[in-house]
């Protein structure tokens, strides 16, 4: 995709973007954490199916919907290294699935750099592109919300959104609000990971 020509781009109804190498470096911690735990080797995440759960937490329902992915990444950076598929280049961009329940998710990548200035420049150019979208109904974010800078800068990028644009954002701790709804990044994680509740309850 090329943000730069945002005129000549259609968006769909429900839109996710998202910083991968912090979403990789979540998947990694949670892995080590919960083989310890649970004392048994933790798989890599299924990518579609966290996908599916993090448009669930976003509150799309069931329903042929189309939702683009947007992920975003070091250009360092060929793979999420602890999710199943991995390849940015080879396996995602320009690829789509299908979803029983949700409908198509088409996914995009895009390579932004060699430093958090350059990808967090990258983000708010989406966000900034895609608030004035009136067929962008549901945006669900996942940036690097353990950076408080970046976390700012989201914030008030976000807040010129109307009431009908239903915004979401993924982090691992609760943040100080803003014009968007809190979920729990790791919930989707550890469903895609194959962990169960009833596992942690034992513990």
């Amino acid at each position: 995709m090329n943000i730069q020509q945002p005129q000549n781009f259609k968006w769909s109804e429900n839109v996710i973007i998202i910083d991968g190498d912090y979403v990789d470096r979540v998947a990694f911690n949670l892995i080590v954490n919960f083989e310890r735990m649970l004392n048994r080797k933790i798989p890599s995440a299924d990518f579609s199916q966290w996908i599916v759960d993090v448009s669930l937490d976003g509150n799309l329902r069931p329903g042929k919907h189309e939702t683009q992915v947007i992920i975003l990444h070091d250009e360092n950076s060929k793979k999420l290294e602890n999710f199943v598929p991995s390849d940015y280049e080879t396996e995602f961009n320009g690829q789509a699935f299908n979803d029983d329940v949700l409908g198509e998710f088409i996914i995009n990548t895009i390579a932004t750099g060699n430093d958090v200035a350059q990808k967090n420049d990258v983000m708010l150019d989406l966000i900034t592109i895609i608030l004035p979208h009136n067929e962008v109904r549901r945006m669900m974010m996942l940036p690097d919300t353990d950076d408080h800078h970046t976390l700012g800068m989201i914030r008030n990028a976000l807040r010129p959104a109307g009431a009908e644009k239903e915004i979401t954002l993924f982090g691992m701790q609760p943040f100080e609000g803003g014009n968007f709804k809190q979920q729990v990044l790791g919930y989707s994680l550890m469903d895609a990971m194959g962990i169960k509740a009833s596992e942690l309850e034992k513990q």
